[in-house]
């Protein structure tokens, strides 16, 4: 069998035979691909990265690193690195002492772990901090010294749980793109856990969206957002989130409150013979102030500066819209909206799965 850079099959994880934090894990990566896994806290995506990294082990199921099945390995012969949230680093070590202390454990020659600190403190721009303790260092300066030492490592398996979590916006969009150039160099086969749907978005190359211990759906972030699997994705990843109208099924028709709402072809065949209740989905950036279409009246306006964020109320509920640049209007003028079917997502209520 050609097995990728990392498989995980039918992983389950359970607590005491009630407790069950993974529900059958299936992912599978290929040699130098970037898979995010995100969620909301609880939802199992730490639990999987322990089992990975070789820190916890699966109830059922197994892991392959390559061709190994790692799954009972130790964590020392799994060759990976991971960096942490909390930086993990030698207080009494320097710079550079930190990123060869592994080096040092693995009895590397000293020319060789001389040589290589100087290679990756020049790939994260290090080099002028090599001396200073890691007091000394803010906490971006930091977070590259602890990926610094794991790519002193050259390993097959980068692994990040949460690395911006403890950094201030600025630093995080800096550090983001500080970790995106980096894997572009070393195209190190990577596994990032996170609950920012914009880093998840961002970086990966591929996306595992989790909730409750299951993947709700594994993709590139472009299917993700463009073909949400499920209610719960379609919601959790798009910032402000999607828009979600409670509606019904009336022949090949969707209505909200008397109101019918544009869909296209191939919902409406999807819809033939079905019945009940459903959710039609629509994201901010895909409605327009017209000057004919939904009636409604704005309720709340929210500059961010290059957009605006506001709330319309109508008929068929509250939806809001993102615009660019400054809304010319103000709370409680009445507004019409108008956007193209084919935007438009459809959930089943009960199941909250997409249709067609």
């Amino acid at each position: 069998m050609n097995m990728g850079a990392l498989s995980i099959r039918q992983v389950r994880k359970t607590f005491n035979n009630t407790v069950h934090i993974l529900k059958g894990i299936d992912i599978e990566i290929d040699p130098g691909e970037f898979l995010i896994l995100v969620g909301p806290s609880g939802c199992g995506k730490s639990t999987l990265l322990s089992m990975i990294a070789g820190l916890d082990t699966p109830t059922s199921g197994s892991i392959h690193i390559g061709e190994r099945d790692v799954t009972h390995l130790p964590s020392k012969d799994r060759d990976i690195a991971m960096v942490f949230q909390s930086y993990a680093l030698y207080p009494n070590m320097n710079v550079a002492q930190n990123i060869a202390f592994g080096l040092e454990i693995r009895k590397v020659p000293k020319p060789q772990r001389e040589e290589t600190v100087q290679r990756v403190a020049k790939m994260l721009q290090l080099g002028h901090l090599l001396d200073r303790k890691p007091g000394q260092l803010s906490g971006g300066q930091r977070q590259r010294v602890a990926m610094g030492r794991a790519l002193a490592r050259d390993p097959k398996l980068f692994l990040f749980d949460e690395p911006l979590s403890n950094l201030d916006a600025k630093l995080r969009v800096e550090m983001r793109a500080e970790i995106k150039l980096l894997h572009q160099r070393t195209r190190t086969t990577t596994v990032y856990v996170t609950h920012d749907q914009v880093e998840a978005m961002t970086l990966g190359d591929r996306i595992a969206v989790m909730k409750d211990g299951v993947v709700q759906q594994f993709g590139t972030p472009e299917d993700i957002y463009e073909r949400p699997a499920t209610r719960f994705v379609a919601e959790f990843i798009g910032s402000p989130a999607m828009n979600m109208v409670q509606a019904r099924q009336a022949g090949s028709s969707v209505v909200a409150h008397g109101i019918e709402l544009a869909t296209h072809e191939a919902q409406r065949e999807a819809l033939a013979g079905a019945g009940g209740e459903l959710i039609y989905g629509l994201r901010p950036e895909n409605i327009a102030l017209a000057d004919s279409g939904l009636p409604g009246t704005l309720s709340l306006i929210e500059p961010t500066g290059p957009e605006t964020y506001a709330t319309v109320d109508t008929a068929a509920g509250p939806l809001t819209i993102r615009v660019p640049g400054n809304l010319r209007a103000h709370v409680g003028d009445a507004v019409h909206l108008r956007w193209d079917a084919a935007h438009a997502h459809l959930f089943d209520a009960a199941t909250e799965l997409r249709v067609a």
